[in-house]
């Protein structure tokens, strides 16, 4: 990868770059050290290769900052995606921004700011929804660096990136790799880790190293709210009743909006309190509130893997950083493995053994249950056969939910889960085993 991403830059290139700017990168990049990785040629060349097209995903608090450190660096050539407006509380700590940008994208008004401050400096901002553009977008990228605030949103750029640089059988096609840097920050703790498809581990390999979001009980929620969090899940489940066909997405302005307004809607009925905007984002994205010097750390420390992987100056992180600041300054850096049963960089069946006197309906609960999936929904296939389903498939498998597992499926049977939640059309599969 790292021979490919070397051969596009030439002497020339790094001659036309100001001499004395970058300095302190110069004083790294024109000789060797204890730490550089193999291949590793010093020279002035090596500034060229901070020229390569970088991604931005997101222009909130972590965006903000990685945009800052791409930029002082002397990476060049930048575009960023999100999708947001400026609100004014993103003030605080989203410092590309002033008070007259509110209500503006944040993905225009980060660009400029840059760009005005850093020049020489190219910031090309894409106004709309990561999943809108076309795939062939993201394999022009040579590093792609993820400031997102939903997993959701992670999963489906992680997805993205293995379907063009895996082959069938889940190994890396060199030539179409895309690495990604993903930075995410929550409170006082925060993490940097480095996914190269088909190298390392990939995101939905570590899903469960994430908490499942906070679930409230159905019945509270139906009849007696009492929080405003209830109102909010209620709208939640409304919009799928009000919009047969169309999936909730978090990461869509107008899919919030409606939440909103039914959520207030209902908050007023029971004379709840406390329904906001920003409330809602928090529930349905699962947010929790950042904290700016949180995110300074990790956008550096996501900046620092940018040029390595750009310049090979330095190995990369091998695979994941965790920091957390809650009681001082503390970092720990481990190697996950990937796995084989990962549903997007794997390829094997899970097994799974369970009661066999669970019903398909408790079996629905138990996927849900799993840390590793976020399962919201599940739809269990048994070939071409559909055993639970929803929406069409709702009142033909409901006379299902009573019948247990062993009644329609024989013992080392492969049956394959869709949901929701997963990314794409991605799917699990699992040998369903009986334990007596």
């Amino acid at each position: 990868y790292q021979r490919r991403v070397h051969g596009i830059f030439d002497s020339e290139m790094a001659a036309a770059l100001p001499p004395t700017r970058y300095a302190h990168f110069d004083r790294l990049a024109e000789r060797n050290g204890p730490f550089t990785a193999e291949g590793f040629e010093p020279g002035q060349t090596t500034r060229a290769f901070l020229q390569t097209p970088i991604l931005v995903l997101g222009a909130g608090g972590l965006g903000c900052e990685i945009l800052k450190c791409l930029a002082l660096t002397g990476f060049t050539n930048i575009d960023v995606i999100d999708m947001d407006t400026i609100d004014v509380s993103n003030l605080n700590r989203q410092f590309l921004f002033r008070q007259d940008d509110v209500g503006k994208p944040k993905a225009e008004v980060a660009a400029r700011f840059v760009m005005r401050r850093c020049p020489g400096v190219t910031v090309t901002a894409h106004y709309c929804n990561m999943k809108e553009l076309p795939v062939t977008f993201y394999q022009g990228f040579k590093v792609i660096i993820a400031g997102l605030d939903s997993i959701d949103a992670r999963r489906w750029i992680n997805s993205t990136i293995c379907q063009f640089g895996l082959d069938q059988y889940m190994d890396p096609i060199v030539e179409s790799i895309v690495p990604m840097i993903d930075g995410g920050t929550e409170g006082f703790k925060g993490h940097c880790r480095v996914i190269i498809p088909g190298v390392t581990p990939c995101f939905e390999c570590g899903l469960d190293l994430f908490p499942p979001q906070t679930q409230y009980p159905l019945c509270t929620i139906a009849d007696k709210p009492r929080l405003p969090e209830h109102c909010i899940e209620w709208g939640n489940m409304e919009f799928a009743h009000h919009h047969p066909g169309l999936k909730m997405d978090a990461d869509e302005p107008e899919h919030l909006r409606w939440v909103f307004e039914a959520a207030k809607l209902r908050a007023a009925e029971f004379n709840i309190a406390g329904v906001t905007y920003q409330l809602v984002q928090g529930v349905v994205k699962n947010i929790i509130p950042a904290i700016a010097s949180t995110n300074a750390v990790v956008a550096a420390a996501c900046c620092n893997e940018a040029v390595k992987i750009a310049t090979n100056i330095a190995g990369c992180l091998n695979n994941y950083m965790m920091y957390n600041g809650s009681t001082g300054i503390y970092t720990h850096t481990m190697s996950y493995q990937r796995k084989e049963t990962c549903i997007v960089c794997g390829s094997a069946p899970i097994d799974d053994v369970i009661s066999s006197t669970m019903t398909v309906f408790e079996y629905s609960i138990h996927l849900t249950n799993m840390p590793a999936y976020h399962m919201k929904s599940p739809t269990i296939y048994l070939g071409s056969s559909v055993l639970l389903g929803h929406g069409a498939f709702e009142e033909t498998t409901r006379e299902n939910l009573g019948k247990t597992m062993c009644e329609l499926v024989p013992p080392n049977t492969v049956i394959t889960v869709s949901d929701p939640g997963m990314p794409g059309d991605r799917f699990a599969r699992f040998v369903i085993k009986y334990k007596d």
